[in-house]
């Protein structure tokens, strides 16, 4: 169980560097920039669409699939090679940092 919370908080680092470098390219669409700034904006904000009247019920909707949705949403109008290019950027970063880890 351990090792799959790990697994899936590693996944979600990698991704959010990723998303973090899509935003930086000029190769991305502002459309896809627009849609990524609302899901931080959305994250970070104290206004809720669902609101949080049932404990947990609330707060799970909202981060579970609205702002993956502005996500996934994002990533679908950037370029296949923009994508790819960050993500190669961060897992080459991740290899790096390991590297001087284990030394």
């Amino acid at each position: 169980m351990r090792e799959r919370l790990r697994a899936a908080a590693n996944f979600l680092r990698r991704e959010f560097a990723v998303c973090r470098l899509v935003l930086r390219d000029k190769r991305t669409p502002w459309a896809a920039k627009l849609l990524l700034g609302l899901a931080v904006a959305y994250t970070l904000s104290p206004i809720d669409l669902i609101p949080d009247s049932r404990p947990l019920i609330g707060i799970s909707i909202d981060y579970a699939l609205i702002v993956p949705a502005l996500v996934w949403g994002a990533l679908r109008l950037v370029p296949d090679a923009v994508v790819a290019d960050c993500r190669e950027r961060v897992y080459n970063e991740q290899q790096h940092e390991g590297d001087l880890a284990t030394r």
